[in-house]
C-alpha cells in the first residue's frame, strides 16, 4: 500500500491540486521522485531527510528500502520546494513512524535542515484551489499563512516546524487555525496627495478624466516641472480595490513574489526603468513568468521617460492596451495573464528637455525626429489623454494661500463617475466596444457635426476617434449629464497630441 497526500502547484496564476503519493519496495536504498519535477522538487530528497532527522524521526537514509515518489497529474511540470512538506509528511506515515488522516487536508511548504518551514510563493492561489477542491484543512508556513486568510469556508493553519504539525495530527498537540481576516484590517495609504501639487490644474483634470474612465495618459514638458508628481499622485484618486480584487490582486503578487504585506490594499502603481527589457514587461521564460503589466493589473503602469525604452520594448505594448491581457505562447502551450492597466507615461519635448522651456533647447533636427519616431503612430492612438505639463509659475509655489481639491475629494468623484458607467454598461468607458460605444456615446446632430469637421482636420484615425467619444463619455459622467454634449467634446479634443514630441 502506497500513502497519498495533497499538495498544489502553480500554473500560470492559479493553483492546481497535486497528489504526492509514496512508496516503499525493500531492496538496495534509493529515493526517487518522478512526475516532471525541477532542480529544486530534486533537491526535496535532501531537505526532507535532514529534516525528519532533526525533528526526531528515523530518515530515509536509515531504512534498507527503495523510495519511490510520485507527483500526479504526471505530465505537469513541477517546480519549487512547496512539496517538501507533503513528502516528508507521507514518507513518515508510509513508514509506520506517524498514524493520521489525510483526508481532506492539504499541505504546502518548504523544509529547512532543522525541520523549521520555510514560506513559498503563491499560498493564497494554492489556498483557493484547495477550497474550490473540496479541502477542509490547509497546513502552510506560518510566515506567510496571512496571505490565505481573506479566504472563508477553510481552515487555515500556520506552521513552523515539521515536529509541530505531526504533533497536531496524531492529536498530542492540537493547533487552533488562524482567524480569518477582513480587509479594513489593512488600511490603505499613500505617499503623494493631489493637494500637495502646486499649480497644473490643467494636468490635475486630465489625471481626473483619466481615473474616471480608467483611460491610458501621457505627461509631456520639460524636467522638473511635476511629471512623476502627479503619476504617483494618480494613485490616490482611483477607486478602491472590493474583495475580489483585492483577492486577485494578492494571488498575482504572492505567485511573483512581490507581495510586500500580507494583503494588496491599494491598487498596483508599477515603475519600471527604461532599461527593462520587453521579457521583463509582458512577461515570458520556459515556464511563462507574469510581467511588469500584470503586476500592475487593475493599477497604473507608469513608465517615465517613455521614449528612452527601447522600441521593442514599447511595441509590446499594443496587445495590452488594447486587449486588457497578455498571451504569451511557448512550445508547451499558451498561457494568458490578465493586464487590465492604466499606462501613465511621462516624457520630455525632446532628448534634452528644453524645447518648451525658458532654457536654450540643444537638439538638432535630427535628434528630433529621431526622439519623435520613438513613439509610433498606434501606440499613440492607443493613449487616450495627452496631457502638456509646463513650468510652474514660482509663485504659486511659495503662496501659503493656494488651495486644491484633495485627493480624498477628487477620488468622491471618480467614484461616483465608476458608479455611473458600471450601472450603464457594466464596466469603464474605456472598455466599451465598437457596438457599444454607439449605444452609449450617442450625439445629437450639432455634437456629431463637430466632431466630424474636427476630426478631419485633425486626421484622426478611427481608433483616435472613438476615444475621444470614450473620453467625452467619461467627462459627461463626471458632471453627472446623460448625454454627450458640445462643452464635454471640446475638452476631449484638446487632449488628442497635435505631435509626436
Amino acid at each position: 500500500m502506497s500513502t497519498k497526500l495533497y499538495s498544489g502547484q502553480i500554473v500560470g496564476l492559479a493553483g492546481t491540486p497535486i497528489e504526492v503519493e509514496i512508496d516503499l519496495t525493500p531492496g538496495l536504498h534509493r529515493f526517487t521522485i518522478v512526475g516532471l519535477p525541477d532542480k529544486a522538487v530534486e533537491e526535496s530528497r535532501e531537505r526532507v531527510s535532514s529534516a525528519i532527522k532533526n525533528s526526531g524521526f528515523r530518515p530515509p537514509q536509515k531504512k534498507n528500502h527503495r523510495i519511490t515518489v510520485n507527483l500526479a497529474p504526471a505530465d505537469l511540470p513541477k517546480e519549487g520546494a512547496a512539496f517538501d512538506l507533503p513528502i516528508a509528511l507521507a514518507y513518515l506515515r508510509e513508514s509506520k513512524q506517524v498514524d493520521f488522516n489525510p483526508a481532506e487536508k492539504f499541505f504546502v511548504g518548504e523544509l529547512a535542515l532543522d525541520g523549521s518551514v520555510r514560506p513559498v510563493r503563491g499560498i493564497l492561489p494554492l489556498a483557493l484551489a484547495a477550497r474550490e477542491a473540496g479541502f477542509k484543512e490547509v497546513f502552510v508556513p506560518e510566515a506567510s499563512s496571512h496571505e490565505a486568510l481573506l479566504i472563508d469556508g477553510i481552515f487555515i493553519y500556520g506552521i513552523s516546524k515539521l515536529s509541530d504539525l505531526i504533533l497536531h495530527l496524531t492529536k498530542k498537540a492540537i493547533l487552533t487555525p488562524s482567524p480569518p481576516l477582513s480587509m479594513e484590517t489593512f488600511p490603505m495609504s499613500f505617499s503623494v496627495d493631489f493637494k500637495d501639487i502646486r499649480g497644473q490644474e490643467f494636468a490635475k483634470r486630465g489625471v481626473e478624466i483619466a481615473a474616471a474612465g480608467n483611460h491610458h495618459v501621457a505627461f509631456t514638458g520639460p524636467p522638473g516641472t511635476g511629471k512623476t508628481l502627479l503619476a504617483r499622485a494618480t494613485q490616490s484618486i482611483l477607486p478602491p480595490l472590493n474583495y475580489h480584487e483585492a483577492v486577485e490582486l494578492t494571488s498575482i503578487h504572492s505567485i511573483a513574489g512581490t507581495l510586500k504585506n500580507n494583503v494588496v490594499r491599494e491598487r498596483p502603481f508599477r515603475n519600471p526603468h527604461h532599461t527593462a527589457s520587453y521579457v521583463s514587461l509582458i512577461g515570458g521564460g520556459t515556464i511563462p513568468r507574469p510581467g511588469e503589466v500584470t503586476l500592475a493589473h487593475r493599477g497604473i503602469l507608469f513608465l517615465d521617460e517613455f521614449p528612452e525604452f527601447e522600441r521593442r520594448v514599447i511595441e509590446t505594448l499594443r496587445q495590452p492596451l488594447e486587449d486588457r491581457l497578455v498571451s504569451i505562447s511557448r512550445a508547451r502551450g499558451t498561457t494568458t495573464f490578465p493586464a487590465d492597466i492604466m499606462l501613465v507615461a511621462a516624457m520630455n519635448p525632446c532628448p534634452c528637455g528644453n524645447k518648451d522651456s525658458q532654457k536654450e533647447c540643444v537638439c538638432s533636427p535630427r535628434q528630433m525626429m529621431q526622439y519623435a519616431r520613438k513613439i509610433s503612430g498606434p501606440i499613440m492612438d492607443r493613449v487616450d489623454i495627452w496631457l502638456t505639463v509646463p513650468q510652474i509659475d514660482h509663485k504659486k509655489l511659495s503662496d501659503k494661500n493656494y488651495t486644491c481639491d484633495s485627493s480624498d475629494t477628487i477620488r468622491k468623484r471618480v467614484i461616483r463617475a465608476r458608479a455611473l458607467q458600471v450601472g450603464r454598461q457594466k464596466k469603464s468607458n474605456s472598455k466599451l466596444t465598437l457596438k457599444e460605444i454607439e449605444k452609449f456615446c450617442n450625439l445629437e446632430s450639432s455634437e456629431q457635426a463637430l466632431l466630424t469637421t474636427a476630426a478631419q482636420k485633425l486626421d484622426l484615425s478611427a481608433r483616435a476617434y472613438h476615444r475621444i467619444l470614450k473620453v467625452a463619455r467619461t467627462i459627461a459622467d463626471l458632471s453627472e449629464k446623460k448625454n454627450i454634449e458640445k462643452d464635454h467634446l471640446l475638452e476631449a479634443l484638446q487632449f488628442r497630441p497635435t505631435e509626436i514630441s
